[in-house]
């Protein structure tokens, strides 16, 4: 199993020096990727933005959305920007997309809500025309995400939780795949986020950009990792249930954070 590393483009406040210094120290360590989140309504960055100026600093690392929402844009508009992104970066970038679940972004984007799914498998089929097609993710945990994800995508991005979890996503988008008659099997992506340094600031992030999920934001926060101990066995977890590439996800803007996490899966 691989395992990548988040930018903090949606932890509030980071800024251009901070995300390019991230982006070069885990390119310099041992991470196969390097990921963005993706939130219209917060204070944040583009996540293609991000990567573009990631790509620019970075030589081996892939880059990757995990995920963004499609539906957001219009499919020209996302083609274009994850073209982009793939061309400056040489060929790195994993696209994952999914609908996302946060009505206030599709407000402010003056999206519809209620179509979604269907603007998503749109986006998807336009995006297998691309003659610079990049590798393809799916998220989501519906039975319509998961035929979405066999029929048009590479693999399946999981948006995070224990182990077990993932294990059960994972069978789910097996079966989905088989269903569909693809030949192999899905790349099976997944994530959970992380503060080594300074867990208390990292867990008051995790409630606010959650708050939308009422009382389960205080779960996921719960959930942060905050150990050397704690990420090995999250790591080890996700290796035994099957996972290609587990994304940990920064809840803490230091660049220091880079080089403990890096520490920490050494040791």
């Amino acid at each position: 199993m691989k395992v990548g590393i988040g930018l903090p483009n949606t932890t509030p406040g980071t800024g251009g020096t901070l995300l390019l210094e991230w982006a070069r120290r885990a390119d310099a360590g041992p991470f196969s990727s390097l990921a963005v989140l993706d939130r219209l309504v917060y204070d944040s960055l583009d996540p293609f933005t991000a990567l573009a100026a990631a790509a620019a600093v970075t030589e081996r690392v892939r880059l990757a959305t995990m995920i963004a929402i499609g539906p957001l844009r219009g499919a020209a508009l996302l083609a274009k920007q994850a073209d982009s992104v793939h061309t400056i970066s040489g060929g790195r970038l994993t696209l994952g997309l999914a609908v996302g679940a946060r009505r206030d972004d599709y407000e402010a984007a003056g999206a519809d809500h209620r179509t979604r799914g269907e603007t998503l498998s749109a986006q998807l089929a336009h995006l297998r025309g691309d003659e610079r097609a990049m590798e393809l993710l799916v998220g989501g945990a519906s039975g319509a995400a998961l035929a979405r994800m066999a029929r048009y995508a590479d693999g399946y991005a999981h948006g995070g939780g224990p182990p077990r979890a993932f294990a059960s996503a994972a069978t789910r988008a097996r079966a989905a795949w088989r269903d569909h008659g693809r030949p192999g099997r899905p790349r099976l992506w997944g994530q959970g986020y992380f503060a080594l340094g300074d867990p208390e600031r990292g867990g008051d992030y995790l409630r606010d950009y959650y708050a939308f999920t009422g009382p389960f934001a205080e779960r996921i926060a719960a959930a942060n990792l905050t150990s050397a101990r704690a990420v090995r066995d999250f790591v080890r977890g996700y290796r035994e249930a099957g996972c290609d590439e587990l994304v940990l996800l920064p809840t803490v803007p230091d660049p220091a954070e880079v080089d403990r996490l890096a520490e920490a899966l050494a040791i």
